[in-house]
């Protein structure tokens, strides 16, 4: 019955098929790439079953068939293991030489930033150096400030002493004070000292 419905099942038609080939095969990108591909040389295996009328022969022959496909076979599966493990070397290999240039240009990175570092460590005691010197050289200014101003006010009380001193010098002894005192009073006359007039 599935035999009966297989073959009255209708396959698509010829103008679809050939359509769907047309199409398919006639874009540029494909054409070029027809162009650039090697096609294998065709199979040995295609069409060379020819079947003899001796089942033993036919049997011998299927035998060195099936022996000889094992045999292309195993050749091709170790072609491919070695066309696998190269792309695995060569993967690893381009994975090492990315890290180590990764690793390089840290390394650089990192040089470079530790010699910025001393630079800047480097201008910075400059800097702590030349601010120290100018505050010592403002400490010693203030402080031979400090010591004029000491020097200049010794100097104007020695002068007010002097004056004193000299003014002092002029003042009428105590008998001469009370003689002048009491003719004040007697003839009021305001009392004058000498250096007052």
């Amino acid at each position: 019955m599935s035999l009966s419905r297989h073959l009255f099942r209708r396959g698509p038609s010829e103008s679809a098929v050939f359509r769907h080939f047309s199409t398919a095969h006639t874009s540029g990108s494909s054409l070029a790439h027809r162009h650039q591909h090697e096609f294998d040389p065709p199979s040995s295996y295609i069409n060379s079953w020819k079947p003899p009328r001796n089942p033993k022969e036919a049997a011998r022959q299927l035998a060195l068939l099936r022996r000889d496909y094992d045999r292309k076979v195993k050749e091709i599966r170790k072609e491919y293991i070695n066309e696998m493990e190269l792309q695995r070397f060569e993967k690893l290999r381009k994975d090492e030489a990315r890290k180590e240039a990764l690793r390089i240009a840290n390394e650089e990175r990192r040089l470079a930033k530790d010699a910025k570092k001393k630079a800047e460590a480097i201008e910075r005691q400059a800097a702590e150096e030349e601010f120290r010197q100018m505050l010592m050289k403002e400490r010693a200014e203030k402080l031979e400030y400090w010591r004029m101003r000491e020097k200049k006010i010794e100097e104007l009380k020695k002068e007010k002493k002097d004056l004193l001193r000299k003014q002092s010098s002029k003042w009428i002894d105590e008998a001469e004070l009370v003689k002048t005192a009491m003719n004040s009073v007697i003839t009021d006359v305001p009392i004058g000292f000498p250096f007052m007039k």
